[in-house]
């Protein structure tokens, strides 16, 4: 197993990687783009991208809980390790495909036709400015629900392997172990969040992701094989 030091290096590390996910900042661009024409305002952009960010939070947070407490009460720990440690190399492989032929064949992406309701349900929000700006608040805030649960395919290797990895120790070291990896997952957000309310355009954060969406994949592609070998390595076959 791995020592305390190892684990929580690799929880920060992976954090950061399913932050920086070209997915996760598209999603985050998009709706900043709808907010800031939404709003009206700087400040309730500011709020509604804080509000955001933080159902994100919860929702990763609550999945993560639901996923750990699920497989140690049912009992298949063990075969839960070994499959999310297969997939990490298997998502790994395609990430790093991507950096060569980006969008060629199969790739890690949202739900199919995930990006087009999340445009069906923005327009809708939007509709609700007039009326009732709490309202648009709330529904922001369960769009934000949405968001996660479309990305999943494109962004849950890294956490599911974490997942894998905490839930393989005590319930008391996995908790905060949780909580850390959720908190460094947000940065990258409230920083784009951040200079978006410093002056930064939607489209000058979706040229800079386009840029550099490659390297990202390139980078979570190594981490993720480099993770699922030692996650394979470190523990006996459930078989």
């Amino acid at each position: 197993m791995f020592g305390d030091e190892l684990t929580l290096g690799i929880v920060i590390t992976a954090a950061l990687a399913d932050s920086i996910n070209p997915c996760v900042f598209g999603a985050l661009i998009f709706l900043i783009a709808f907010m800031t024409r939404v709003f009206r305002s700087r400040k309730m952009m500011l709020l509604g991208g804080l509000l955001y960010t933080l159902v994100v939070y919860a929702t990763y947070l609550t999945l993560g809980f639901g996923v750990i407490n699920i497989t140690r009460s049912i009992g298949i720990s063990a075969w839960f390790y070994f499959i999310v440690a297969v997939i990490a190399i298997l998502a790994g492989l395609l990430e790093i495909k991507d950096y060569f032929w980006y969008g060629k064949g199969f790739s890690l992406q949202m739900i199919p036709g995930g990006a087009e309701r999340m445009k069906l349900y923005t327009r809708k929000i939007e509709m609700m400015e007039r009326q009732s700006p709490t309202l648009m608040m709330l529904t922001t805030a369960a769009l934000g629900v949405f968001v996660v649960l479309i990305e999943l395919p494109c962004t849950g290797a890294p956490y599911f392997a974490i997942l894998g990895l905490l839930q393989r120790g005590s319930y008391d070291v996995a908790v905060p172990l949780l909580l850390l990896y959720n908190f460094v997952f947000i940065v990258p957000l409230l920083f784009i969040v951040g200079v978006s309310y410093f002056g930064a355009t939607s489209e000058q954060l979706e040229s800079w992701r386009k840029k550099h969406r490659g390297l990202m994949r390139l980078g979570v592609g190594f981490f993720l094989m480099a993770l699922g070998a030692i996650m394979l390595y470190s523990a006996p076959l459930p078989f």
